[in-house]
């Protein structure tokens, strides 16, 4: 794989081209970036595949859910619908997609929509909610929307600075793009990680005056969900560990640190399981799973439990994205 995406290095020329002259169009006015009285907050990437998008934005409820009235708005992408939908009790993780499913099912009092128009989803909630922020989710390149705060995730195994476009590296934007961000956080980090190395990355990544670097790793709760109540329960069973998001390794890399052995099932990102499959896992033992597969799974299966993940950062910056946050916030527009 690694041999043919050098290969297609000629094609990553035109699609950096391409997206250069898109992001200069939008630079010069020619297309229109709209802002909105409401206020917005983006969580976004430069690239494709997993940089912990979703954590972060159920971060972002818990720090202001408890004084705003929160609505998230996301694409919702691979549902099984089309246009502006708005979650109810009734509504399907098919209809609404795995990641504002799961959204809605963690904190069922927080309005998540679904639009692949993020004009139009911002402007049917002001209508229909009129919140006091819409946190927008993989948003960042989506550049019809000018964001009030931007939050600019990057995995620290893959970081922008050194990726190049696709199809030959990851990138799906341009790095001189980040840019507009107010935020960027470092993910997925060893939890070991010196001041030397943060120091490095921050020097390549060269944040203009106004931003802030910010670094965060991944913690996971030995707490399980489900079937199984506790990690250390898993020890002596036949585990099969099902996966289907962009970037299991840090899930396999502590699940192996924790001594438990498994086998590992890994499907594409947002995969929807076809029955076929169903029928092989239900022969399972004991699945473990992500949040976001159990809630295409949990219907399906009894077996089955899944681990919370969520960033945590170091050197309790936490609190300087919450004032960061909370600055925002009590600006006026």
């Amino acid at each position: 794989m690694q041999v043919l995406r050098k290969l297609l290095f000629p094609i990553s020329l035109i699609y950096g081209l391409i997206v250069f002259l898109r992001n200069r169009l939008y630079d010069m006015g020619i297309f229109s970036s709209r802002s909105f009285a409401v206020k917005t907050i983006c969580v976004g990437n430069l690239s494709v595949g997993g940089t912990g998008k979703t954590p972060m934005i159920e971060l972002l409820i818990r720090e202001l859910s408890e004084n705003y009235n929160v609505a998230i708005l996301s694409r919702g992408y691979k549902r099984k619908s089309e246009g502006f939908l708005l979650s109810n009790e009734q509504t399907t993780v098919e209809e609404m997609g795995d990641e504002p499913f799961q959204i809605k099912s963690k904190f069922p009092k927080i309005t998540v929509a679904v639009d692949e128009d993020r004009r139009n989803g911002i402007s049917q909630l002001e209508k229909l909610i009129s919140p006091d922020v819409i946190l927008l989710d993989d948003a960042f390149q989506h550049r019809k929307v000018k964001a009030g705060y931007s939050i600019l995730l990057t995995s620290y195994d893959n970081i922008y600075t050194k990726d190049w476009y696709l199809p030959t590296g990851d990138l799906r934007d341009s790095k001189r793009e980040a840019g507009r961000a107010d935020l960027i956080v470092v993910t997925k980090c060893p939890a070991n990680l010196s001041p030397s190395e943060k120091n490095k990355i921050k020097e390549s990544i060269h944040p203009k005056p106004h931003q802030k670097v910010l670094f965060s790793y991944l913690s996971y709760n030995k707490e399980l969900k489900g079937d199984i109540l506790t990690l250390d329960t898993l020890k002596g069973k036949n585990v099969t560990l099902v996966t289907g998001i962009a970037n299991p390794a840090p899930l396999v890399k502590f699940l192996n640190s924790e001594g438990i052995t498994f086998e590992h099932l890994k499907y594409k990102d947002h995969h929807f399981f076809t029955d076929q499959e169903i029928d092989v896992l239900k022969e399972k033992e004991c699945i473990l799973t992500t949040e976001k597969d159990f809630v295409r799974l949990e219907t399906k299966l009894a077996n089955l439990s899944y681990i919370e993940v969520k960033h945590e950062f170091f050197d309790n910056t936490r609190e300087l994205m919450k004032k960061e946050l909370l600055k925002f916030m009590t600006t006026i527009s």
